[in-house]
């Protein structure tokens, strides 16, 4: 297939990754040999912050009364519908069992983990709706504690809007600590908190960098890199509309990639005449980020068809995939690698990024080609049990000392045959390997 580069990348999500690494390695080494001293300091050094860590209830109180309550009802909204989704989510997942053969029975139940770290990031912006995503569905999850950590800003602590959101979510402490200090404290459950199970929420590239390293010593939603958004446009487009689609993405950071593919070439001439003025229009750190975004990550790539665009899209399994193109349903049937999908002019990444319910925690740099987003599944263990009857475990019994044998595993097949023998002494079984 042919496609057209109108716009190329210069640079992609993995430019300045080792640096980024060596750095991250060795603040995890310190917090981990210094513990709660080593953590403070470094907070020191980049937080610049000199309150409580740990939040108080006062202080929790405090901060929720800081936030208007037009700002309160809109987060209460929006935490209804990420709850109510939630819930959904969490009744597709149920105990079962099988009876494997009369009198075995195999069973699987969903257990959610003990302890979820929610980092939430409050740095460049204040993201209320991650701590609304992340607490929300470990809540629904059933985690026994869960962490809210944030970023605190000198003089001010964490954003009250921020505190309210992890508060009314169902948050048990808020940690103010920001970046690799703070996801190190959840990991290592420094401050008298428990050690996470597991940890959640995006971050900068430190913080997402952090993650990566730890995971093994703690579960983690995601390996995740700079957020990414595609567009899928035809002829049926509105071209000021996919422009500012565009542009409201790559206002999150200077190397978040976005990317229009479009079987139109005039759309893609228009867009790209957009863009720039559109961004000008900005505030200036939104204006900065968008700019650096657009020039040095962003492509415009011209197809033939839709099957070819749809295929480009699965290439490149964007965290955020939108389709503003006739016959939706067709979209909807044929794409198969995002993190989520939006259907039409109607809906926008700015939806699912804040309100509508579905989670904003999504697969990046391409992981949305084999998982999907946070949710309530992520929280939880799926584990399977076994029970039989001595009748029940007869046949088992026989063909695992037989494929024991054959696999060379003499301990697992005698496993098996001292139960035969006990439970059935009169009765003489070939538990051999040959034919």
């Amino acid at each position: 297939m042919s496609r057209e580069y109108l716009k190329k990348a210069t640079l992609t999500a993995q430019s300045h990754a080792s640096e980024v690494h060596d750095t991250v390695k060795t603040i995890l080494a310190d917090i981990e040999a210094g513990g709660d001293a080593k953590a403070m300091e470094y907070a020191a050094k980049f937080d610049k912050f000199e309150g409580n860590v740990l939040m108080t209830p006062e202080e929790i109180e405090a901060a929720c009364a800081r936030v208007p309550e037009k700002l309160k009802a809109d987060i209460r909204f929006a935490q209804d519908n990420v709850r109510r989704f939630a819930e959904a989510q969490k009744a597709t997942v149920s105990d079962v069992q099988l009876e494997i053969v009369p009198g075995f029975i195999a069973g699987q139940k969903a257990i959610p983990v003990d302890a979820a770290g929610c980092y939430v990031p409050g740095g460049r912006y204040s993201h209320i709706a991650s701590a609304i995503m992340t607490v929300t569905t470990a809540k629904v999850a059933g985690c026994r504690h869960i962490t809210a950590c944030s970023p605190p800003r000198p003089g001010e602590g964490v954003a009250p809007a921020i505190v309210y959101a992890a508060h009314i979510s169902g948050a048990d402490s808020i940690l103010a600590m920001g970046g690799v200090q703070g996801v190190a404290a959840m990991t290592y459950g420094l401050f008298g908190l428990p050690r996470a199970n597991i940890l959640v929420g995006p971050g900068n590239q430190f913080v997402a960098e952090a993650k990566r390293i730890l995971y093994g010593k703690v579960g983690i939603d995601m390996i995740a890199g700079p957020t990414d958004s595609l567009i899928l446009a035809d002829a049926t487009a509105d071209p000021f509309v996919v422009a500012t689609d565009l542009v409201s993405q790559a206002e999150h950071g200077y190397n978040s990639p976005v990317w229009l593919v479009t079987d139109d070439r005039d759309l893609a001439t228009q867009v790209m005449e957009m863009v720039p003025t559109l961004i000008a229009d900005l505030p200036e750190l939104n204006r900065d980020n968008a700019a650096a975004a657009w020039r040095d990550y962003a492509e415009v790539i011209l197809c033939a068809d839709r099957e070819e665009m749809a295929a480009c899209s699965d290439d490149y399994a964007p965290e955020h995939l939108t389709v503003q193109a006739a016959d939706l349903d067709w979209w909807l049937e044929r794409l198969t690698c995002y993190g989520s999908l939006f259907l039409g002019e109607e809906t926008t990444v700015s939806y699912g990024d804040k309100a509508t319910g579905t989670n904003h925690v999504l697969p990046t740099s391409g992981a949305a080609s084999y998982t999907g987003g946070l949710s309530v599944h992520k929280y939880m263990k799926i584990v399977t049990w076994q029970w039989a009857t001595r009748e029940g475990s007869k046949p088992i019994a026989e063909a695992t000392a037989r494929i024991s044998r054959l696999e060379g595993m003499e301990g697992h097949a005698r496993a098996a045959d001292v139960r035969l023998a006990k439970y059935f002494p009169d009765e003489n079984f070939d538990l051999t390997a040959d034919e």
